[in-house]
């Protein structure tokens, strides 16, 4: 399954005891359709208030129903920021987290205020320095450790990431990064946009951000900065695209998930 969600109401997209939660949501509406127990795994574990525009699930069933009416059956008994986009038989072996080769994630930031589409960016109000964010940005390309940005999971053995593309570039009202790696850290993307916001904002530079992913130790100027305190809203951040085979490589053409200059011109489009 492929599918979309706002993330602002959800604790996340894993399931977890007395929370409400993406998978939680999808597994309680596929076991009401089917009428019996569902096996469901997502292909990234999204925090909580992060959206996904494609986000990979696997479901198992006993149903016999074919694939378009279990899509039309879901989508009628999911609550309506919860939409499965597309639905087809997959080999018995596949598993969406571990055989995908890269994830991509966009992270919206705003440079205005914005009624509409608040839930969906991290409005910055502070002047950012455009080219000192990419510097920083064009750092994370290749190997690195990423500790410094991650809040620690106990399933997680190794803190190194191989980012393999990285675009930030402004649009419309915003500025917009981009992400792919092989995997990410628990946090990792929203801790990486917020130090790139303190470059922006002079508080950093782009080398003393490279400092962070690496192992030597900071020099005493950046031991007061913690990564953590400065990690972005979950408001902007989107699971953009989850890649399986090398020919769906090319993430396409960067654009805004949430365009907030449509919403500004008054012809927002219901979802």
């Amino acid at each position: 399954m492929v599918v979309e969600y706002d993330g602002t109401r959800y604790s996340g997209w894993q399931e977890q005891l007395n929370a409400r939660t993406v998978a939680g949501e999808l597994r309680k509406a596929a076991c009401a359709v089917v009428h019996g127990p569902v096996e469901l795994d997502g292909a990234g574990r999204t925090d909580a208030g992060v959206h996904a525009l494609a986000q990979v699930a696997r479901l198992r069933t006993r149903s016999h129903a074919s694939a378009a009416k279990l899509l039309s059956d879901l989508n009628r008994e999911l609550p309506k920021d919860i939409c499965v986009l597309s639905i087809e038989p997959a080999n018995p072996s596949f598993h969406p987290r571990h055989d995908a080769l890269r994830r991509y994630y966009t992270y919206q930031i705003c440079n205005r205020k914005t009624a509409f589409a608040r839930p969906y960016v991290w409005w910055v109000r502070e002047p950012l320095n455009l080219g000192a964010m990419q510097e920083a940005a064009s750092l994370l390309i290749g190997r690195h450790d990423f500790e410094r940005f991650s809040d620690k999971r106990a399933e997680e053995k190794s803190n190194v990431v191989v980012v393999e593309h990285v675009e930030l570039r402004p649009m419309e009202d915003m500025l917009l990064l981009r992400i792919g790696a092989s995997h990410f850290l628990w946090k990792m993307v929203r801790r990486l946009v917020g130090a790139i916001v303190e470059v922006g904002r002079a508080t950093i530079t782009a080398s003393d951000f490279a400092l962070f992913f690496q192992s030597a130790p900071l020099p005493k100027r950046l031991q007061g900065f913690s990564p953590a305190a400065h990690t972005a809203p979950a408001s902007g951040l989107f699971l953009e695209k989850v890649v399986y085979n090398e020919e769906e490589e090319d993430p396409g053409e960067l654009r805004p998930a949430i365009p907030v200059r449509a919403f500004h011109r008054g012809d927002r489009r219901d979802r």
